[in-house]
């Protein structure tokens, strides 16, 4: 039995359950993980069975507590980030899920997106929530499952039907029940949360006729998120901290003076900008949401880029195509190459995100040639990756929101030929933490900082490793315009099968 509190973060990612053990100086102690099943019922649907997730995610949480040798006790506070807009409903009584969880990334919900587009929604939409009509958020999913299950309109009316994000349920589960609740910063993914009132917006919630009785409280990201029941690890332990996975990020970066940037690189891809306490103008393809903060805090916003294809993308080469046996390969074949041998991939597997909000374009290869064998797949598709972000990075510069360098984090963030590639395609110095888990590492400071453990955030300065970019300009512009083109190609094709 240790004689120090820890927090402990509950990761729920898109590939993964995680539980990350930090002292009170954030420290990681111990890290334990389970993979997380992908299901794809149809073309372009992503989804996930919740009780999977959520006991994987209790499954690592008492693993690692038992490997570390500590107990309940032991656990000062629980931190809970968690892959954002995918969306869940549940039966109150029973916490039975009534569908699989409809992941962030699926397409399912394209024709209700296109039907409030019809409507001329998108204005409203962008004016109230800081978001675009796109299957990327949660609403549309919550509406889609409401449609999809007998009488879930009237039940969810009735109040025998419960709505939230991977956290609500998360937390309802841990909680036995007791406990209906979001964070600001996932309720701002949903398309109904208005992000200047800070409330649920009644207007956009009747357009999609999602009843309030089955929505969560939403409150602050460090905040009192309730007790889990003493059954699972032993001890009632406090859940102090909840943030979206991307702003917990930001926050673990300690970016928290406008114009700071993140990067994580996940299963997608994220640039994150702090903005400040007032909600910048709309910048064109570009999100406006909320930063996380704690219960005492004011409210600041983030503008913020979303690529859904990163990781997701190089796990394709090895499980799809069959071309690696471990991602970790990737930076050497890359390194061993001079360049991609004129290939572009353009990784639209699931549409594109930022800045294009393309929900018909789909992934293209483009520049075969015989020579053209599996290595130049995988380069071509971590350039995809830099690309992507540039792109995001552009549109920011475009709106005269300067970026000076970029702060990088996530696991493929690892990879070293990628950040020196990003670094070179941006022309701006990449800065890649000394702590990968930035998101684990963020949520879990809102929760220290909540419990009274630390008095501030960030406790000190941390090394960092420097990619600088050595590119010409014409190298980099040339680049530039083979990507813009392929993307181009990709967005015609994909117009084209839509009709």
């Amino acid at each position: 039995m240790s004689d120090q509190r820890f927090i402990l973060a509950l990761d729920q990612g898109t590939t993964s359950s995680r539980a990350i053990l930090f002292d009170t100086n954030l420290q990681i102690l111990g890290i334990e993980q389970v993979e997380v099943s992908q299901s794809y019922p149809n073309d372009g649907w992503v989804e996930h069975d919740p009780v999977e997730l959520l006991d994987g995610l209790i499954g690592v949480a008492q693993r690692l507590i038992k490997n570390q040798g500590l107990s309940g006790k032991d656990i000062a506070s629980i931190a809970i980030a968690n892959q954002r807009e995918t969306a869940l409903v549940w039966e109150k009584s029973t916490g039975r899920p009534v569908y699989p969880a409809i992941v962030w990334q699926s397409r399912q919900t394209t024709e209700i997106c296109q039907a409030l587009r019809d409507s001329d929604l998108n204005s409203a939409v962008r004016s109230r929530t800081g978001l675009t009509i796109d299957s990327y958020f949660s609403a549309p999913k919550w509406r889609f499952i409401l449609d999809h299950v007998t009488n879930g309109q009237s039940r969810a009316e009735n109040g025998e039907l419960l709505l939230g994000t991977v956290d609500s349920w998360i937390i309802w589960s841990l909680t036995d029940g007791t406990k209906h609740v979001t964070d600001e910063t996932n309720a701002s993914r949903t398309m109904i949360w208005n992000i200047h009132s800070g409330e649920w917006d009644k207007k956009l919630m009747s357009v999609l006729n999602i009843p309030d009785i089955a929505l969560p409280e939403v409150k602050t990201s460090g905040n009192d998120f309730g007790v889990t029941q003493k059954e699972i690890f032993g001890e009632e332990i406090p859940i102090k901290a909840v943030a979206g996975d991307q702003q917990a990020s930001l926050f673990g970066h300690g970016c928290n003076s406008i114009g700071q940037v993140k990067s994580t690189y996940g299963t997608g891809c994220f640039v994150l900008a702090f903005a400040g306490d007032k909600a910048p103008d709309n910048i064109d393809g570009i999100l406006t949401s909320v930063a996380a903060r704690n219960s005492h805090e004011t409210r600041n916003y983030v503008i913020e880029g979303s690529v859904f294809m990163a990781g997701a993308a190089v796990q394709w080469l090895r499980d799809g195509l069959k071309l690696i046996n471990s991602v970790e390969v990737t930076d050497q074949i890359s390194l061993n190459l001079e360049d991609s041998g004129g290939v572009v991939v353009v990784p639209a597997f699931t549409g594109l995100g930022s800045p294009y909000w393309d929900e018909g374009a789909r992934g293209a290869i483009f520049g075969l040639t015989r020579a053209t064998d599996g290595s130049h797949l995988i380069r071509a598709t971590l350039e995809s990756i830099a690309h992507q972000s540039a792109d995001v990075i552009d549109a920011f510069d475009k709106a005269n929101f300067s970026v000076n360098q970029l702060n990088v984090d996530g696991g493929v963030a690892a990879n070293d030929w990628l950040m020196q590639q990003q670094a070179n395609i941006l022309n701006l110095p990449v800065l890649r933490s000394a702590v990968l888990e930035n998101t684990a590492r963020g949520v879990a400071a809102l929760a220290a900082l909540e419990s009274n453990l630390i008095d501030r955030w960030p406790i000190s300065a941390e090394e960092a490793d420097h990619f600088l970019p050595k590119w010409t300009e014409d190298e980099r512009l040339r680049s530039r315009d083979r990507w813009h083109r392929a993307v181009k190609s990709t967005q015609v094709y994909g117009s084209e099968l839509l009709g």
